[in-house]
């Protein structure tokens, strides 16, 4: 599990994944929400400008990042 200390009071899900390393760039994160591949608090979500908050959870493949 990462956890991702939120600075502010969201990020934008791209930016997230891009922050964690868990993609290498922007496109490469539009990509894995437009498939589906984002869990969004446990649902899937296809919104690419989500704005994840404090106690969110994403997860993608296996890998959870809980915002604190």
């Amino acid at each position: 599990m990462i956890k991702f200390k939120l600075e502010g009071e969201f990020i934008p899900l791209i930016q997230l994944l891009k922050a964690t390393g868990l993609v290498q760039s922007g496109g490469e994160a539009q990509t894995v929400v437009e498939d589906g591949l984002i869990k969004y608090n446990g649902t899937v979500d296809y919104r690419k400008r989500l704005k994840v908050r404090v106690g969110d959870v994403i997860d993608f493949m296996g890998q959870k990042i809980t915002v604190i």
